[in-house]
């Protein structure tokens, strides 16, 4: 019997992340196959095509027009993705899209109940609760290594953008709060629970633009567990994730974007006692290519997955109505 041929990617956009991550992980995937990659610009697909070994095509309808075509993945600017994961969607084609999947909440459920309609596939692509050292971290908060959690921390800044960076354009690229501030967010809803509210928020707008710069976001759950969440694109670089309990700390660092050979250390600090815990290292985008092939071939449930990103983005209007919003220069 001929083996099944593989999961037929098409990627609509030829955006960084694809090239630094996505593309290589999908190409050095089993039973997956880059086979075209489309731009308005000809000259940008041809060479991520000689780069990935696939075809390259001039625009986005007529590689979704392709019946060779079984699934896109999307990394267009952030407020793109509603008018074009609902094209593929209708074009028959499952969908793996850069987070965020939109900008609001109303088209998010809407383009998720439009693949459920459709029997397709529509994920997300927030990676890094696919990197094994989130698990092994849940497990030592259940196990009850720092006692039962009272308030966890989280942090995503990087240092400042260009001027001409489509970050600083919030009709296209959305600003800080839709590109760092989902980490915190969607991490402090990984870890915390989807019953988390937001309290309070400080958003920084550029006023020539009207983008979100930085902000930060003070978060509770039901039971009292807070959540103090940064986020930016005018800092320093820093990522780490830190829970607070009644018996110690637990604090994380490089929780959202470690290397594949980066082998992330777990740092306990109880009363007389230190701790550190160093995990193997693990390849989130490959582990979110062969997640989203699992549910596409073989039907594995992604209900956890599309519940989480509606939540996200009802976190993320929830933050928008709650700020005080500072211009700055």
């Amino acid at each position: 019997m001929a083996p099944p041929r593989p999961l037929r990617f098409g990627v609509l956009g030829c955006a960084d992340i694809a090239w630094r991550r996505t593309l290589p992980a999908m190409v050095a995937a089993p039973d997956v196959e880059v086979a075209a990659v489309a731009s308005r610009d000809l000259d940008k697909a041809a060479r991520f095509a000689a780069a990935f070994g696939c075809a390259s095509v001039s625009g986005y309808e007529a590689l979704l027009a392709s019946p060779d075509i079984d699934a896109v993945y999307l990394p267009l600017p952030a407020m793109l993705h509603a008018k074009w994961v609902g094209k593929a969607l209708r074009a028959g084609k499952h969908v793996l899209a850069e987070k965020p999947l939109t900008g609001d909440a109303e088209s998010t459920g809407q383009l998720l109940r439009l693949a459920d309609s459709l029997g397709l596939v529509l994920l997300e692509n927030v990676a890094f609760p696919h990197h094994a050292q989130h698990a092994r971290v849940g497990k030592l908060i259940a196990d009850g290594a720092i006692g039962d959690v009272r308030d966890f921390t989280s942090v995503f800044t990087i240092p400042p953008l260009p001027e001409n960076d489509i970050r600083h354009r919030p009709d296209v690229g959305g600003g800080a709060l839709l590109d760092m501030g989902i980490y915190p967010l969607h991490v402090a809803l990984h870890h915390l629970g989807s019953d988390i509210e937001v309290v309070h928020a400080v958003l920084r707008v550029r006023a020539r633009t009207g983008a979100v710069v930085s902000g930060r976001i003070l978060a509770c759950t039901p039971g009292g567990v807070t959540a103090d969440l940064f986020f930016g694109m005018e800092h320093s670089y820093r990522t780490s994730c830190e829970f607070a309990g009644t018996r110690g700390r637990l604090r994380l660092d490089r929780p959202f974007t470690p290397s594949p050979t980066f082998q992330p250390v777990v740092r306990i600090d109880r009363q007389d006692h230190h701790e550190e815990i160093t995990l193997r290292a693990d390849d989130q985008f490959s582990n979110v290519v062969r997640y989203f092939a699992a549910a596409v071939r073989k039907g594995e449930d992604t209900a956890d997955r599309t519940a989480a990103s509606l939540r996200q983005a009802q976190l993320v209007g929830d933050v928008e109505r709650a700020a005080m919003r500072i211009e700055i220069p």
